[in-house]
């Protein structure tokens, strides 16, 4: 969930194998030379932002906005916005921007303040510029009618089709038309695509998902169920006509500003509240995620997570044609991931990826895990691929490379062919004293020689009440910042494994993956695994993380439904495996994607934790599982790091 800038916030204000890589050929020394010392890829090409994109004058100084319903096939009518040009001549054509949403296209906001903030946002932004704009409330959302059974559902899907029907019939449209939108509404422009629509010729899904199971509602198979829980709240709410809890304190004293979902013209209130009470019996997230385990999984209606999740529409994606912007932020819940894998498995010519130092949304950046202001020109960005397909301008965009990443603490970005860019991936062991070493357990074939009695485990109870605080990546996805504290406090009652300080910068980009030996004495549990960076103070900041339910430990060896450079797993029933306590268990765990550069001076740290009781469902719910860690010949567990290196000037 993000309010973009034309929402109700606004308006109120070569890939690694990480399988089958060999050990580095060495042995001794610090960790910065046992990386160094052998042959790594650099850097691709550095440039200063994205080439930047001189989106010209503003074309119309004075728009003009007009709300009505537009009915559908079976009857049931969808309320949009239609934005134009003021001094629009006769016989003048216009690309348009479709924007579909389940979060109230425009509100009501109290008279005068109504009329000061009516055209603000992205609605103005591009209309100014020559596009028409169309904003809908999705089918059973804001002042639509009918009703939700789960998000972007076949017959929501459909309507955008009808929409764009009734977009190209219009006098003023050439025909053309362009969506995106952000977190719900990316996903809603992403299906608008399935629809294979031949009006549709250019899509950017932002801070959106592509798995709905394994990038928001069970990351690594375990409930996010902060989320799921306050998101249906807010659905609830905005169902209700009413503003939110959560938004109204975000808001403050502007919340009393806002009195509903904006009516179409000419509605005395009767028709939006016939249309809020078709709402009643809409789909809630998290009442069917707290009652699920399993990706196949069915609700009450016989229907899986996956029935609206994009990749099961991978087909209809690239049968259409149409160009794919996928966008997203280290610090955007698990959605870098998700962009990633749209990236991957769709093959249209022009599909791009970016990936910047965001929060969700992309109004706020981290610098050192924290929250700014972000100085990106995201509309420069849009208004270039835009421009480029729906306009027919020559923008530059051609030129550009296809993949474009930010590396942080660097402060640079870097342009590549794909993703991941080159990389070696290089392996840390876990090892005696809490260290990461890059030299393979004793007994291993390097040294035959059998470890010390004792040193091959690490004890560790899991603390439950561990958590990551209240402004994480997690609780951005909900319009909070990011503000990750120092984790050496918290860091205190975890597991953790530091590398020697580093004697020369090393840039981390890609998909860490850890591979625990573990065993536990529950039949489940849920591990999460953070990367960190430790400073010469001992001040340490949060990188990335991942986690795993051990019950959804085991890797798939069947043709995965999407593509991705991670271990892959089914999360199906038919694969689940409860642990059996005591016995040693093999968890892989593949870390969020990201691209970071540890300073000269620093250490990398790895630390595990059982719970992270601020964002996920605790597992097992009645139980503080005590885990023997294993880092013997046998049982080595390691982490891959994906290093380049290489000039970066």
């Amino acid at each position: 969930m993000k309010l973009s800038r034309s929402s109700l916030l606004a308006l109120v204000l070569l890939p690694i194998s990480w399988a089958n890589a060999p050990p580095p050929a060495h042995a001794a020394g610090p960790v910065s030379d046992a990386i160094m010392d052998v042959p790594v890829p650099v850097s691709d090409a550095i440039v200063d932002v994205p080439a930047p994109y001189a989106a010209g004058e503003v074309r119309h100084d004075e728009i003009t906005r007009r709300s009505f319903h537009l009915e559908m096939r079976d009857g049931v009518r969808i309320a949009l916005d239609l934005w134009l040009p003021a001094d629009l001549e006769e016989g003048a054509l216009l690309p348009t921007i479709l924007h579909q949403t389940r979060y109230w296209r425009s509100a009501r906001l109290l008279w005068p303040i109504a009329d000061d903030f009516a055209g603000r946002g992205e609605a103005r932004d591009f209309v100014e510029r020559g596009y028409a704009w169309v904003s809908v409330d999705a089918r059973g959302s804001g002042a639509s009618f009918g009703s939700r059974p789960y998000p972007w559902s076949q017959d929501e899907t459909r309507d955008g089709a009808e929409v764009v029907d009734w977009i190209v019939s219009q006098p003023w449209s050439n025909g053309r038309v362009g969506t995106f939108g952000t977190s719900y509404d990316g996903s809603t422009a992403e299906f608008l695509v399935t629809n294979g629509h031949p009006a549709v010729v250019a899509a950017a899904p932002r801070f959106s998902l592509f798995d709905a199971y394994a990038d928001i509602a069970f990351p690594g198979g375990v409930q996010l169920d902060w989320f799921t829980e306050r998101w249906a709240a807010f659905n609830g709410a905005l169902d209700r006509d009413v503003v939110p809890d959560h938004l109204g304190r975000l808001l403050g004293w502007r919340a009393f500003l806002v009195r509903g979902v904006r009516r179409v013209d000419g509605d005395d209130g009767a028709l939006v509240a016939a249309a809020i009470a078709d709402h009643a019996d809409n789909w809630n997230v998290h009442r069917l995620a707290s009652g699920i385990t399993f990706r196949d999984d069915p609700d009450e209606n016989g229907d899986t997570v996956d029935v609206f999740s994009p990749f099961s529409f991978a087909e209809e994606l690239d049968a259409s044609g149409t160009p794919i912007f996928s966008w997203s932020g280290w610090f955007d819940g698990a959605y870098a991931h998700a962009a990633i894998k749209r990236h991957l498995t769709l093959s249209n010519r022009g599909n791009r990826l970016i990936l910047g130092p965001w929060t969700h949304g992309g109004e706020s950046q981290v610098r050192g895990a924290r929250s700014a202001p972000s100085d990106f020109d995201h509309l420069g960005q849009l208004l270039k691929f835009f421009d480029h397909h729906v306009r027919g301008v020559d923008t530059g965009l051609e030129q550009d490379a296809p993949v474009h990443y930010y590396t942080l603490v660097e402060g640079r970005w870097k342009a590549a062919a794909s993703w991941p860019p080159p990389a070696r991936p290089v392996r840390l062991y876990l090892a005696p004293g809490n260290a990461l070493s890059p030299d393979p357990p004793p007994g291993d074939a390097l040294s035959p020689d059998p470890p010390p009695a004792g040193t091959h485990v690490d004890h560790h109870r899991v603390d439950p009440a561990h958590g990551t605080g209240g402004a994480s990546r997690w609780n951005s996805l909900m319009g909070l910042p990011v503000n990750y504290d120092d984790r050496a406090a918290a860091d205190a009652a975890l597991l953790v494994y530091d590398t020697p300080v580093l004697d020369r910068d090393l840039e981390v980009t890609g998909h860490p993956v850890v591979t625990l030996y573990a065993a536990s004495s529950a039949g489940d549990g849920a591990f999460h695994v953070y990367l960190e960076d430790v400073a010469p103070d001992g001040a340490v900041t949060y990188v990335s993380e991942g986690q795993l339910r051990a019950l959804h430990r085991k890797l798939s060896t069947t043709p995965p439904p999407y593509r991705q450079v991670v271990p892959q797993r089914s999360f199906r029933r038919e694969d689940g495996r409860p642990l059996q306590p005591g016995r040693v268990a093999e968890l892989v765990i593949d870390l969020l994607p990201t691209s970071y550069l540890f300073r000269q001076g620093h250490r990398i740290r790895i630390a595990l934790a059982g719970a992270d009781a601020d964002h996920f469902a605790t597992i097992p719910a009645d139980a503080a599982p005590s885990w023997e860690v294993q880092r013997s010949r046998t049982h080595p567990s390691h982490v891959m790091l994906p290093v380049v290196v290489g000039p970066r000037d």
